[in-house]
């Protein structure tokens, strides 16, 4: 979908219409869930604090949304996509894909089903979804972003390499900010680069990751669509309205983050064995520190200790106080064997 919770927005309030629109807390510590594409003129994106969206744009409208309104649109986009496909893998409200290799309505190009599926949307649910349609979700997800909003694209078997060698390698998938970095300093600026780079030297340099980047600068990408969702982790963070740095502040922030982890742990029936403590300084700079241990982490007993013994390899100080304080469990007590399914064409994405 395109600019999902801003478009909601913008359908359902005609005034907020054609001007600059942000979706998200109106505080200073509040940030950008959704910029309508009107916002994004100005630099405005997602997960950008919501004081510099106010400088970037001094007219922007902000509105603190409904996620239970977005919710309920997403289902009902989801409906239409039920009608072509039972083989769905949502990665977001607003984001799915689709293997259509085999539909309902029997019908032989991806391209046709994301064509009607696109205007069904546009008539039926009054908002505009962009599409991307290639043989590998890798493809997929490179394509729906390449002509938003309200566009698609297809890549072609017989092109994708020729497509992905232009392609900055900051577009391929879990290549972020600080992996785009190093892949520069190595002088690897676009897939054709990457291609070039042997398998060994990419796994020496990017452990395992080497070798899912190796695979997708040739396009390769066997990950199958999962209807089925297994949760891989519970957590819970907080932006404090002003920074901390006593450390008897911090430890009473970290109970209150371990009493809030156990209440969803509680809720998720999750069991896991890592705890994660995740701590975001005032200078937006951001850590992370794990442990595993033998037994289920379940309640503050078992949690709390741990966090404190995670804490104490953070170095927080007056003058360098922590904004955001985050706590995790992942690596599930029983793990999901992987579904090994071979496929080979129709896989549509529509995203935000």
């Amino acid at each position: 979908m395109d600019a999902f919770f801003a478009s909601v927005e913008q359908r359902d309030h005609p005034e907020l219409r054609g001007i600059p629109l942000a979706v998200g807390y109106d505080g200073p510590r509040g940030v950008v869930a959704t910029a309508s594409y009107e916002a994004r003129r100005y630099g405005i994106h997602s997960a950008m604090p919501m004081m510099r969206a106010k400088r970037l744009c001094p007219h922007l409208t902000i509105v603190p949304g409904s996620y239970a309104r977005y919710k309920e649109v997403s289902s009902q986009v989801h409906a239409i996509f039920h009608d072509y496909t039972d083989l769905i893998e949502p990665i977001s409200l607003d984001e799915a894909f689709l293997d259509v290799t085999e539909n309902k309505r029997q019908i032989p190009l991806a391209v046709d089903i994301a064509r009607e599926i696109r205007q069904r949307i546009r008539d039926e649910v009054h908002l505009t979804a962009s599409a991307g349609i290639s043989y590998n979700k890798l493809l997929a997800k490179i394509a729906s972003d390449w002509r938003k909003p309200d566009g698609m694209t297809t890549i072609h078997p017989d092109r994708a390499l020729d497509f992905l060698a232009q392609l900055r390698v900051e577009k391929l998938w879990g290549v972020g900010p600080r992996t785009a970095e190093k892949m520069h300093y190595m002088g690897i600026f676009t897939g054709g680069d990457l291609r070039e780079v042997p398998l060994q030297h990419l796994m020496e340099v990017f452990g395992k990751m080497g070798k899912v980047y190796y695979d997708f600068a040739r396009g390769i990408d066997n990950r199958p669509v999962e209807t089925e969702w297994i949760r891989k982790s519970v957590g819970c963070e907080r932006t404090f309205l002003e920074d901390i740095y006593k450390p008897s502040a911090v430890l009473v922030e970290l109970y209150h983050a371990t009493e809030e982890l156990v209440r969803r742990i509680a809720k998720s029936d999750f069991e896991g064995h890592t705890l994660t403590l995740k701590v975001k300084f005032s200078d937006f700079t951001q850590i992370t520190r794990s442990l595993t241990v033998q037994h289920s982490l379940l309640d503050k007993d078992g949690i709390l200790p741990v966090a404190k013994r995670l804490l104490k390899e953070v170095g927080y100080s007056a003058d360098h106080p922590i904004r955001l304080l985050g706590l995790s469990v992942s690596n599930p007590t029983m793990e999901a064997e992987a579904h090994r399914v071979e496929w080979v064409e129709g896989f549509l994405e529509f995203t935000d």
